[in-house]
């Protein structure tokens, strides 16, 4: 976790922690406080999947479709990394270098509510999308598509690089990887068979019915 000497981002306007003061009222109540972020953190990251899928349908040129799918994935990093994890689940993973010239890594994680459905949102498109990808790297391996492996472990070091920082940013900066994976998976599984458990049930008998038959 951040201390009280790490100091603050050149370009952090806001301080983080203090995104709720600047939250927009009129959303108070709805179903996403962040619809836009929301949309943005699953559309890069889905666009580039889509693309490097399908990018053999519109174009032969390996070269335009390597550009296209890294634009995309480099700006869903960016967009994971700096506005959708801070703003959907309160979650900031950064590095500074002291002046000594040592690299320091800092995962913050702020105390404060969160939007239930933008925070499921925000953890399986951070999930499932890497596994996505490394089934593309299997297909390329064992096809000898050696050209697309090269993009494809592009996109999982970009991927992984944001599931690692979140998950140590979720549980911890001293757990190991390990050990913050598994709690994360325990946690999830929890978390859903209680909603599962509590969920009311919609399909209630009816009350006021009359017996049929003669009386």
């Amino acid at each position: 976790m951040a201390s009280a000497t790490v100091p603050l981002l050149d370009d952090d306007t806001i301080p983080f922690g203090e995104e709720d003061e600047m939250r927009d009222p009129s959303r108070a109540g709805q179903k996403y406080t962040h619809p836009y972020v929301t949309f943005f953190h699953l559309f890069f990251r889905g666009a580039a999947i889509v693309i490097y899928m399908f990018c053999g349908w519109f174009s032969d040129s390996f070269i335009t479709s390597f550009v296209f799918v890294v634009l995309f994935l480099s700006a869903d990093f960016w967009t994971v990394k700096n506005i959708s994890g801070r703003l959907l689940v309160g979650l900031r993973w950064w590095n500074y270098v002291d002046d000594d010239g040592k690299s320091h890594w800092v995962f913050e994680s702020k105390n404060s509510r969160v939007n239930k459905h933008e925070q499921r949102i925000f953890w399986l498109g951070l999930i499932l999308c890497p596994v996505f990808w490394g089934l593309f790297f299997l297909i390329a391996l064992f096809g000898f598509k050696f050209k697309w492996l090269l993009l494809v472990m592009i996109a999982i070091a970009l991927n992984a690089a944001n599931l690692y920082g979140y998950i140590k940013c979720s549980y911890g900066a001293g757990k190991d990887l390990n050990t913050a994976a598994s709690d994360f998976v325990k946690t999830q599984l929890f978390k859903n068979a209680m909603d599962i458990m509590t969920r009311p049930n919609t399909a209630q008998p009816p009350t006021n019915v009359r017996p049929t038959g003669v009386v």
